[in-house]
């Protein structure tokens, strides 16, 4: 007598909905198309429907706009999708914008997307392709922070690297090392950097003090301030801005030597500028 091979049953994965087929017996697995792994056993929650008993009701509405704005949120979210890259060997894959981990396919390394909500003090570290929000009571301490995208409107006492935008939303002194592909100093904003800010372009509405080194634009736009050394590819301070400080225009191949701190500044190269400020530098 033949031996009877074993049962597949259809499940649905719990994160963004894909069904896909599993063994019976199986205990865990992996979603096909998010990459998130999940109990083919466990029920998927059910969809929260709001059916308010008295329309009239006024106190009412703004709980089920919310509720509303949530569920198109989540829509949203798991309808698109995100290209990301593997901390460890860089490979570049397509993810649902629903995921909160994916495994890489090419090293096998666990790639966290979950996003992050800082309400209170925080000091583990956090490796994540999703957001980071440091809220008005936050404080961020954390000796290594990677994302992908960044809002600070509390405190930020801890290094932090960013794959994207990070906008700075609060004034205060940050102690540690920071970089990003962009950064915005946003208005009546006062912050100082006690560390070189390595970023690619860098935009100032508020007043910031400290010294940037960027690959792209340094740009100043009305009523800002910065005071301190800069080197970039190019500066750009807008009418009613404010530039004190030396500035290196134009070197577009800074090595990391040049970037270590008590280093001899090295001589520039005739295709480069060098301005050095005595005083605030007004636009006209």
């Amino acid at each position: 007598m033949a031996k009877s091979s074993p049962v597949k049953v259809s499940v649905e994965c719990p994160h963004c909905g894909f069904k896909q087929h599993e063994y019976a017996a199986a205990k865990s697995t992996m979603c096909r198309q998010c990459g998130a792994h999940f109990v083919p056993a466990a029920p998927r929650p059910p969809s929260i429907v709001t059916t308010p008993a008295r329309p009239e009701l006024r106190t009412e509405a703004p709980s089920v706009a919310a509720s509303l704005k949530q569920r198109f949120d989540a829509l949203w979210k798991s309808k698109r999708s995100n290209v990301i890259e593997c901390f460890d060997c860089q490979r570049k894959q397509e993810v649902s914008g629903a995921a909160t981990s994916t495994i890489c396919p090419s090293c096998s390394a666990h790639i966290d997307l979950s996003d992050y909500k800082i309400t209170t003090n925080f000091s583990r570290t956090i490796r994540t392709k999703g957001e980071v929000h440091v809220t008005t009571k936050g404080d961020l301490s954390s000796s290594s922070v990677r994302c992908r995208r960044a809002l600070i409107e509390g405190r930020l006492r801890g290094n932090l690297d960013c794959a994207g935008t990070l906008v700075i939303n609060a004034p205060g002194k940050i102690p540690g090392k920071l970089s990003a592909a962009e950064i915005i100093v946003e208005k009546r904003c006062e912050v100082q950097f006690f560390r070189r800010v390595r970023v690619g372009n860098i935009e100032i509405r508020g007043r910031m003090l400290g010294e940037v080194v960027a690959d792209g634009m340094v740009t100043i736009r009305k009523n800002g301030v910065l005071e301190g050394n800069v080197m970039a590819k190019a500066i750009n301070v807008e009418k009613g801005g404010t530039f004190s400080g030396q500035v290196v225009v134009g070197r577009a191949d800074l090595q990391q030597a040049e970037l270590l701190p008590g280093e001899s500044s090295t001589v520039p190269k005739p295709t480069e500028e060098s301005i050095s400020l005595a005083r605030p530098l007004p636009a006209t």
